[in-house]
This record gives structure tokens, sequence and C-alpha cells, in this order.
């Protein structure tokens, strides 16, 4: 009688090792980027139900992640109904019904679906394979001369295979090389990454990192020292601190610029490598060039938009300039889409940089989400490296515009943008809020959190604070919270926090004035300092945060909300309270202020009146 699997480690403990494997490489981003490259192994197990030896090939599914994947994430299927697809692969143009005929192939229910590069690892006849993305091998894979390269660096070791888009037909092609090499122990795929294979998972790896290793040693030691030209010197970086002040004011305009077609949130990265990039004379050809490994352009788009403004020119200035240059790149890019697309590609996905640069500052990066943001942002880098490399050693090549489509327009990637959950009700907007670690503060941020924003919490208590972040992070990860100590009677402080927000989220949508305090006394009794105490942080406090939210919802241009927590106080009078329920009123005169000047702009104002 057979037994029930629960766990696929309870198969082999070939899943065991595969998951650690996988997790090591993932976790180094000079290995692989977020969610590229995908691993395997092949293990004999007895069937459940015949009770015979069966080979099974367990693979990183389509859309996981290397770096955090675990055994859900593996997609399982029959080793010999892999190869038996060989009988009715119809050729190239087949190649995406040949992945629907994965499904034929699967071991049990459950687990991740099959990738596009499951036929390179069910093909190749090796227990072991590792298919990474690796800076160093991506700038051979781009290379002019990328062939001759390969074969000076590693000889017989490491083959080359000419750009061919992910499919049943390259997982054929690299099989049949294997096969024919014996000695060989990987290939490095034109225009797109690496893969080794092995007997085991141990040498699978080692190849792996040995590979990256000596194309580092290669690049470092026979490239040239300024591959990417002169240092341009009105590009020169600024100081840290300017940097930081200037980009915090560029980024709410930038993303309004990117969020013309759909909300994005930003992020901003300002490393040597970024300002290496874009402070030299190789910047514009180099961008335009795009970038070539299809999991970096589906993340980055194919170009990005590069200001050509000084670095010390006003913030004015460059966002003239940033408006002007952006109309440029949705023309261009909608006439690229036009140019490429077949009547079966799916809709054009917006026409929107997601990659900003600009000279003297930093690079901001987009995405739907925090995440994503901060990974385009992080596979940018990995390009910017690639072309690097590349252009140190010869020249670097993006793939041809079709080619470039072609990947980014695939029906089988549509497919998968498809199976994602419904984004949020708030997916892609920023709240701050202050008070943000009080009863009300955090519970509001909590909520924000749970329907998809990410949150600024600001709070005079720093401890308060961090066990605040701490607790939310836990529950929704620390890409999407963030804190400021701020006390919102201090112009500057407020001045700053927005600075943050702008700097680690692009701006602000959503302002939910919370702070307060409670004061009680017969007028007779009410200090001059009690009083100035109410009016300052429930009136000022109130003034001061909403007027820097104002400015950002402007230079947005995306809209807005404001949500005042007032009180019963302020619209009925109580006894005993008179600096109080004055402050509050004010409170609530004030958000009818805001609100008329608000509508105009799609800026919405709301006041919530609680109780004891």
């Amino acid at each position: 009688m057979g037994c029930i699997i629960k766990k696929l480690s309870e198969l082999t403990p070939a899943v065991n090792e595969l998951i650690s494997r996988s997790n090591r490489l993932g976790a180094d981003p000079k290995v692989t980027n977020y969610a590229g490259g995908n691993t395997s192994a092949k293990a004999t197990i007895t069937d459940p139900i015949s009770g015979k030896p069966t080979s099974l090939i367990f693979v990183k599914g389509s859309g996981g992640d290397l770096g955090t994947l675990k055994e859900e994430g593996l997609a399982v299927l029959y080793t010999d109904k892999v190869h038996e697809l060989k009988n009715v692969y119809p050729g190239e143009q087949g190649e995406d019904e040949m992945v629907a005929l994965f499904d034929y192939c699967l071991f049990g229910k459950g687990g991740a679906a099959p990738s596009i590069d499951t036929s390179m690892h069910g093909l190749v006849d090796k227990l072991h394979v590792d298919h990474l993305h690796p800076d160093s091998i991506i700038a051979f894979a781009t290379s002019a001369d990328g062939p001759a390269i390969t074969k000076k660096c590693f000889g017989d070791e490491i083959l080359w295979v000419d750009w061919r888009r992910p499919g049943f037909q390259l997982g054929l092609d690299i099989a049949k090389m294997a096969k024919e090499n014996p000695a060989a122990k990987g290939v490095i795929l034109g225009g797109h990454g690496l893969t080794t294979w092995a007997q085991t998972s141990a040498e699978c790896e080692k190849r792996s990192i040995e590979a990256i290793e000596k194309a580092e040693k290669f690049l470092a030691t026979k490239g040239k020292k300024d591959p990417f030209g002169t240092l341009v010197k009105e590009w020169a970086p600024l100081s840290p601190q300017a940097r930081r002040a200037k980009a915090a004011l560029l980024a709410p305009a930038l993303r309004g610029i990117a969020s013309m077609d759909a909300p994005m949130l930003g992020g901003f990265s300002d490393t040597d490598v970024v300002l290496d990039f874009i402070s030299h004379s190789e910047l514009p050809r180099l961008a335009a060039l795009g970038t070539s490994c299809p999991d970096h352009f589906l993340r980055t788009k194919i170009s990005p938009m590069v200001l050509d403004t000084p670095a010390d020119a006003s913030v004015e200035d460059v966002i003239a300039r940033a408006h002007e240059l952006h109309e440029k790149y949705r023309q261009t890019y909608a006439t690229y889409y036009k140019k490429y697309a077949k009547p079966e590609s799916p809709a054009m996905r917006g026409a929107d940089p997601l990659i900003i640069l600009v000279p003297g500052v930093g690079m901001f990066s987009y995405g739907k989400d925090k995440q994503t943001s901060r990974v385009a942002g992080e596979i940018y880098i990995n390009a910017i490296n690639v072309m690097r490399g590349a252009d140190a050693v010869s020249e670097y090549q993006g793939l041809p515009e079709q080619e470039a489509f072609d990947i980014e327009y695939w029906l089988l990637e549509e497919a998968k943008l498809q199976r994602m959950p419904a984004p949020k009700s708030l997916a892609g907007r920023v709240a701050l809020v202050t008070g943000g670690a009080g009863g009300i503060g955090s519970a509001t941020a909590e909520r924000y959190l749970r329907e998809g924003a990410c949150v600024l919490l600001a709070y005079i208590d720093d401890t308060a604070l961090a066990e605040t972040a701490a607790n939310l992070s836990k529950l929704y990860s620390s890409d999407v919270v963030r804190t400021v100590n701020m006390n919102v009677t201090d112009e500057q402080a407020v001045i700053d926090a927005y600075s943050d927000v702008a700097a680690e989220f692009g701006g602000v949508d959503i302002l939910v004035s919370n702070a307060g305090i409670a004061s009680s006394a017969p007028v007779e009794e009410t200090s001059l300092e009690m009083w100035n105490k109410n009016m300052a942080i429930l009136s000022t406090g109130y003034f001061l945060v909403s007027r820097e939210a104002f400015k950002l919802f402007k230079t947005q241009n995306m809209g807005g909300a404001v949500v005042f927590v007032a009180s019963k106080n302020g619209l009925a009078a109580s006894p005993n309270a008179s600096a109080y329920c004055t402050a509050k009123a004010s409170e609530i005169h004030l958000a009818r202020c805001l609100a008329l000047e608000g509508a105009p702009m799609g800026v919405r104002v709301n006041v919530v009146n609680p109780d004891a």
C-alpha cells in the first residue's frame, strides 16, 4: 500500500540539499539578482503508487526567488516525461505551448508552476543544474567578443551558446553540448547568464562560484580601468549631504513623472557604483543601449530616462528638464511598442520610466510597491556592473530591439502577471502618520499596511517608535515601514521628516495628523503654558504637517488625502478643558480651509472626531 507524502523532503534528501544550495546562491547579489535564475536536482524515489524506482526533477518554479526558496516554491516533474516531450516538440514556433505541456509531467499536486527554464534542467543529463545571472558572467555574455572572451578565460571548461530566447530548443541545445563535451562544466548563454551542472549538489555549487570568481578576476586583470570614459566635471557627484537634500526635493516631482500611467513607489540610490556611472562621458551611449539580460529589463524597462542637467543645476531647472525629457521618453517608448508589437501582443503596460538617472545626485527607481522599486534599483546596479565589465574587455551590446520586445511582452510573462494576486486597495500609496507609536496612530498605521500602503511613523519617543516599527515590520516587512523622530511643533523637524519620506518612498499620498495631548483644568487654573502647549501641538502642529504635505501633493500632481484626528470636544464644548477644546476646534476649522484649497488638485481632507 502506498503512503501519503506530506513534504517533498520526505521523498529524498536531495530536496533539502537543493533548498540550501539555492538559498546560499540567491543570498549573494553578485551571484544572481532577486527572483533571477533557477536551480534543480534529480533524484530517484520510490513511487508511492507503483512502489517502483522513479526519477524526479525538483526545480525552482516560475516567479520564485532563490534566496528565499522553500519547498512550496519547487515544481516537481517526472524526469522521463520531460524527456518524452522531445517526441512532441513542434519546433521554435511552438515554444509557448511546450510550457503548458509541463503540467502533464508533474508529480503529485501543489507546488509551483514550472518555469520556461524547466527543459534546460530536465534535459541536461546531470543530477544537479544551476542557472544564474552573475554580473561578471553577463559582462561576457553581452560583449561583442563574447565567444572569444569566454574561450580565453575558460578554455573548454565553460562553453558558449549564442543568444536564444529561453525555451525548449535552448534546453535541447544545452543538453546536446553537455553530452558532446563531457569535460565541460557549464555554458555561458549569450545575452543571458550562466548554466553549470554536476553529479552532486556541492560540486554544482562549487562550479558556479568558481566560474563567477574566474570571470571577476579576468575582468579585473584584463579589462581597461576607465570603461565609462572620462569624468564630466559638471556631472561630478555633490557631497553626500547635498545629494540627499537634492534627492528629497526632486523625488516628489520625479515620482509624479513615473506615475503618469499608474501610481508608483520610489526608491533612491547614490552608491559609488551609481555615481561612477552617471558622472562619466559614456553614460548617454551605454544607457541608451539598454539592459540585456531578460531579468534586467523586465524590471527596469529596456532603458532608463537620463537627465543631462549639471549637478549644481537648481531643483526647478532639473524638474523642468525632467518634464521635457519625460515627454520624449513616452513618445520613444510608444514608438518602440508600435514598431515591434504583434497582433497577439499584450497591451502596452505603460510608457513611464522605471529608472531615472540624475547626474551629480543619483538613481531613482520605481515600482508598483516598495519591494518592486527597491529591486528595480538593485537590478539596474547589476546592469551597470555588466556594462562596466563588458566595455572593459570588449564593447557592451544590448539585445536587438525585437528580441527585447518579445521578452518584455512575452505572452508567458503576461500570464505570470495575470496569476499575481490583485493589488490591495492602497497599493502604491505612502502614508505619514504623526503620533504613529501611540494607540490610535499605531492602529491606523497597521490598517494602512494591511491595505497595501507604505507608512512613515512619526513620534517623539524613540523607544516606543522602535518597538512599534519592529512589530509592524515583522507583520508586513521592513520594506514598507520607516520611522522618524519628529516634534510636530518644530518647523525644521517637520520639514526634515518630509524630506525623509520623499527620499525613502518617493513622496507621500496620505497624511494622518494624529499627534496630540490631553489636558484638563478650570479656566481660572489654566496656565499660559498649558494653553500654549495645547495650541502648539493641536493647532500649530497640525498646520505645519499639513503645509508640508500640501507642498509635496502639489509637486507630485497625484492628488492626496489628509485625515485629522480631532475630537468630539472640537464640536461640543466641555467644562474644565478650554485649552484643549479651543485647540481642537482650531483643527476642525483648519481642515475645512484645507479641503477648499485641496479640492482643485484632487486632495481630500477629512476629520475623525473620537470621544472618550
